[in-house]
């Protein structure tokens, strides 16, 4: 794993920034917007968003005299793609593990030996 994908998972890790996060979703949005109903100041969600966007997981443009916030596409492409590898290394394993050590029961002898209630 490289620095990257541990500062977005690190971000992740955060119950509000996951619930920013969820905001956007919809499209882009102003702080006040995000913070509305949220249990935190608006300055704390500033200081979730400056940790978004360090993690790259979202991005900020002007619209005025204020900034919109959206989802980064690209951040979760690439975490996606983290995960399909190790997913993919993952079961990879589990298959070496099962072939490796084959169960002697066919697959309807273990309906057999089941205790039943």
């Amino acid at each position: 794993m490289n620095t990257y994908h541990e500062a977005q998972l690190d971000a992740l890790g955060d119950a509000t920034r996951r619930a920013i996060l969820s905001r956007l979703i919809d499209g882009p949005l102003p702080v006040g917007e995000i913070a509305r109903d949220l249990p935190v100041s608006r300055p704390a969600i500033s200081q979730h968003l400056r940790v978004l966007k360090e993690a790259r997981l979202v991005t900020d443009c002007a619209d005025g005299a204020r900034r919109l916030y959206a989802l980064n596409p690209e951040a979760f492409d690439a975490l996606r793609e983290y995960f399909d590898r190790f997913w993919t290394q993952a079961l990879a394993a589990f298959k070496r593990r099962v072939e490796a050590h084959p169960s002697k029961e066919k697959p309807h002898d273990r309906h057999r030996h089941r205790s039943h209630r």
